[in-house]
């Protein structure tokens, strides 16, 4: 009998946890969760905490998750995954990266699209990464990038409903107009799929896209059901 697959979790915020273990509860795999707020506080404050100190710091994260017998290892927050310097890393571990995934669905959309953020600190790394990865797979975009100000400081204060609220209402106005739209982080998912049950229009989000490439990458199958 086959062991059941572990996979490490490295999250910026406690919130991202329940994203991944409601996504993945009907699936046969173990999940520890790893989380650091803290590496993402100093490198927005800090002035003497430098990029290679970032860097250094999610290196040890990921050897260390790696130690843990994991079969691979997911990030989910993007600002990990914009300091990450893979050639630095001394693991054989496969790395799974929250937005790679969201990319590859994206680059594949011709049409002109509407990217939401309601944390104005991952745009940057996220886009360069987005156009990067386009770069790499030969494929244009036409893309707008809206941040939802003001909203991001509620879900760091644990205020979700108040987050969650900001972000249906804005999708709310917007989907109006027949846009192609998809949220970047975690953290947007249940707002963004409210909206998109109760108006029937899609809205992609990078959770969605994550669950199917894990289920692929590491081979895993549902949850037998016990009658």
């Amino acid at each position: 009998m086959q062991l059941k697959k572990r996979l490490g979790c490295l999250h910026a915020h406690y919130s991202n946890i329940e994203y991944i273990e409601n996504a993945l509860s009907s699936y046969d795999i173990e999940l520890i969760h790893f989380v650091d707020p803290a590496l993402m506080y100093r490198v927005s404050s800090d002035e003497n905490f430098k990029a290679a100190d970032a860097q250094n710091k999610v290196k040890e994260q990921i050897e260390w998750i790696a130690q843990c017998n994991v079969d691979a290892i997911l990030i989910t927050c993007t600002n990990y995954i914009a300091i990450l310097k893979e050639e630095q890393l001394s693991i054989s571990v496969p790395i799974i990266k929250i937005d790679d995934p969201y990319f590859e669905y994206i680059c594949n959309i011709k049409q002109p699209q509407t990217i939401l953020f309601t944390n104005p600190a991952t745009v940057n790394g996220t886009m360069e990464r987005l156009n990067q990865y386009a770069f790499n797979h030969q494929k244009s975009l036409d893309i707008e990038v809206i941040v939802i100000n003001n909203t991001f400081e509620l879900i760091m204060q644990g205020l979700k409903y108040e987050y969650n609220q900001e972000i249906s209402n804005f999708l709310n106005k917007i989907i109006k107009e027949d846009k192609i739209i998809s949220v970047a982080q975690l953290s947007m998912v249940n707002a963004s799929q409210e909206v998109e049950n109760k108006t029937s229009k899609p809205i992609i989000n990078p959770l969605d896209t994550l669950i199917s490439s894990i289920v692929n990458q590491l081979k895993i199958d549902k949850k037998s059901v016990v009658i």
